[in-house]
């Protein structure tokens, strides 16, 4: 890379579903994972590597002194911009093309580059040096006859360049006179020329993403930012599957030096539950339909009706963890892992996931399947397990690796569970089955209030007889469990305030892990408190943090999983889905109607 770079989080994403990419400040693609998003990263710069020059797709300008990044307005392309100390500039628009194709959406594994002069005499070079094997290799690069091949252990790549492909090959600067395209993509001829052919591209990825924007429910206030989470979400989607991933990279330490690196790219039933209720919220049905069919294939093929937390995107069980030692660490602060050892862990409130998740495809009549008795009769048997599991140590929403005990949110979404299967038995017809769960229902919730109340703390408590709290706690309210203004609900948000809240932000718990006492505010959790805040009638409270919480979001509007109380700096992996969905869900929660302010 060159000299002074230093990782960092100020990071704009472009994708297609399919697969995705880091791109830095300074137009230097830094980090993407082929074929899909748990893939080898071709990109890993991001990370390091035994070669501290590899890792990175750049586009260098002589002399340059500083940079400009935006996304065009309401699309998932991204446009760079470097000025030169001599006065020159140029312009780089990147894209992973999305587009409609015989009426199916192509997402093709390619970047698509456009460097474009727009002052000055510009002196640029391009730098292609992807690697392989987690950053121990180099892919092997043979030249054909107006292209360049990629060599890779698993996949091929090839580049097609309007620009000289001695020059790119060989690293060379030269003067941009005119619009140069790069195509990086499957080892496939191209039919059309380069220029052409990328021109299309970016073109028709904009409208796409422009059309599906048009399609959002949005509140009145912070549109842009409720649009570029929810853009940024649906990046997020695994669309072959439906699986949804918690993050796009791995291992970027959750504090710094923490050893707290844990890999993202899977699927937890947990947070893609809060992901689909965002993307519903705004009227994005589309992702709740294509997550549905993958919890049901994982739902039918589970051993005994037993869930694990977290899937592969291709509903692989086994997500074997282990270190790689060829890729030193976001800023040398390693380990890196690939693969995500908590799939052998139990965590029981994946069953109420699974359910809550489902719920609205029984009520939502834009739905081109509604909700069936078939799809009911299923639900019912995770329901069974919910109801099974209830009151059984689990390694809880924090996924501790080294205890279990009685989580209160685990329990929490085992009551979730039976309640909204009562609710969609009465919805049915099905008045004998309603009956039975709000049975259930309402003897998990008193077993709640009973073991997870503690009188001296006049709150709930994380765990069954327990003396910690954590944030969870917060979306009783939001799941249905307590009204907000419930005395009990009341005590514990102002519990919640005294141990958790560290200058403005709040601490996903208090309690030591195996790692220690945690020094990170989990992002999402700060907005579950702007919730609760809201919930209890405390809104310009809740007005002010939100609004501290957006201005933590990086250049281009983005957040990490962390931010450290003290310095604002974004930690953990990137770009967080649960810290989006917080963004989407605090602003529909606070915004004026749009009556209101007419």
């Amino acid at each position: 890379m060159p000299a002074g770079f230093r990782p960092n989080l100020d990071l704009a994403v472009i994708g297609n579903c399919s697969i995705g990419a880091l791109v830095d400040q300074g137009g230097r693609i830094v980090w993407a994972c082929l074929p899909a998003f748990d893939g080898d990263p071709w990109f890993s710069a991001l990370l390091g590597g035994e070669h501290p020059e590899e890792g990175y797709f750049g586009i260098e300008l002589k002399g340059l002194q500083r940079t400009e990044q935006e996304y065009r307005r309401n699309s998932a392309v991204l446009v760079t911009r470097l000025y030169a100390e001599d006065g020159s500039a140029i312009e780089i628009t990147d894209c992973i093309p999305r587009s409609k194709l015989f009426g199916r959406t192509f997402r093709p594994t390619m970047i698509v580059r456009r460097i474009r002069p727009i002052s000055g005499t510009p002196q640029i070079r391009v730098i292609l040096r992807p690697t392989n094997n987690y950053g121990k290799d180099r892919p092997q690069v043979t030249r054909g006859s107006n292209h360049a091949r990629y060599v890779g252990t698993d996949m091929t790549l090839r580049l097609y360049s309007t620009a000289p492909l001695a020059y790119v090959l060989a690293e060379r600067w030269f003067l941009l006179q005119d619009d140069e395209f790069l195509i990086l993509g499957p080892d496939e001829s191209l039919t059309e020329p380069v220029e052409a052919a990328a021109s299309r591209l970016i073109s028709e990825a904009d409208a796409y993403w422009r059309d599906w924007v048009r399609s959002l429910s949005i509140p009145f206030e912070w549109q842009e930012e409720v649009i570029r989470a929810a853009i940024t979400l649906k990046l997020c989607t695994y669309e072959e599957t439906g699986g949804l991933v918690a993050a796009l990279t791995t291992s970027i330490p959750e504090a710094p030096g923490s050893e707290r690196n844990w890999d993202y790219r899977y699927c937890w039933l947990r947070d893609s539950y809060f992901v689909v209720n965002a993307l519903n919220q705004l009227g994005a049905t589309r992702t709740m339909e294509g997550y549905l069919r993958y919890i049901m294939n994982i739902a039918s093929a589970a051993p005994d009706g037993y869930l694990q937390p977290v899937f592969g995107l291709d509903l692989e069980q086994r997500i074997e963890e282990r270190e790689i030692a060829a890729l030193p660490g976001y800023r040398n602060m390693g380990p890196v892992r690939v693969g995500n050892q908590a799939y052998t862990q139990v965590q029981n409130d994946g069953y109420g996931s699974i359910i809550l998740a489902a719920t609205r495809v029984f009520f939502d009549q834009r739905l081109m399947a509604p909700g069936s008795l078939q799809l009911f009769q299923l639900l019912e048997e995770i329901g069974e397990q919910a109801v099974k599991r209830f009151d059984s140590p689990d390694a809880g929403p924090w996924e501790y690796r080294s205890r279990q005990m009685v989580h209160t949110y685990s329990t929490l979404l085992c009551w979730a569970a039976c309640d909204r299967l009562s609710r969609i038995a009465r919805h049915l017809g099905q008045a004998q089955r309603a009956s039975h769960w709000r049975e259930e229902a309402d003897r998990i919730k008193e077993v709640i209030l009973q073991r997870a109340w503690n009188e001296r703390l006049n709150s709930f408590v994380a765990t069954f007889e327990g003396e910690h709290l954590d944030a969870s706690l917060l979306l009783m309210q939001e799941l249905g469990f307590l009204d907000p203004m419930d005395p009990r609900y009341l005590g514990t948000v102002a519990a919640v305030e005294r141990f958790l809240l560290k200058e403005g932000y709040l601490l996903r718990y208090h309690a030591a892990d195996d790692f220690g006492v945690p020094e990170v505010a989990f992002t999402i959790c700060s907005f579950w408190y702007v919730d609760a805040l809201t919930a209890t009638g405390r809104h310009d409270e809740a007005r002010e943090l939100f609004e501290k919480l957006l201005a933590r979001r990086n250049h281009v509007g983005l957040l990490s999983e962390d931010l450290h109380p003290g310095t604002g700096e974004l930690w953990g992996n990137f770009p967080q889905t649960y810290s989006l969905v917080g963004i989407i869900h605090s602003a529909m929660r606070l915004s004026q109607s749009w009556e209101a302010w007419g």
